[in-house]
């Protein structure tokens, strides 16, 4: 599994942020980078707002879209979420190869 990120912000402000992470953080993401991932773009303030996605292969499994600090993807929530998913997945392939 791995996590990447991506931000509006400077790589100086990005830099900061993402130092205690240990994952990647792209920095100065712009609309295209935001249309060509399907984050969504607020208009009224110009900018792209929290687009969280969980990816197997190239295919999306399950996303969330935010305007505000609220509804974004709680790690411990997410890591439940893949572990699930990933449960799920072995089912069907152990009833699939039966």
């Amino acid at each position: 599994m791995s996590i990447i990120a991506g931000s509006v912000d400077s790589e100086e402000k990005t830099l900061e942020v993402a130092e205690p992470l240990s994952f990647p953080v792209a920095y100065g993401m712009t609309r295209a980078d935001g249309d060509a991932i399907g984050a969504w773009w607020e208009e009224r303030r110009d900018h792209i707002q929290p687009s969280e996605f969980i990816l197997r292969g190239n295919r999306v499994m399950t996303s969330t879209y935010s305007n505000s600090p609220v509804g974004r993807m709680d790690p411990a929530e997410t890591l439940s979420l893949i572990g699930f998913l990933d449960a799920m997945a072995k089912k069907k392939k152990a009833g699939n190869a039966a």
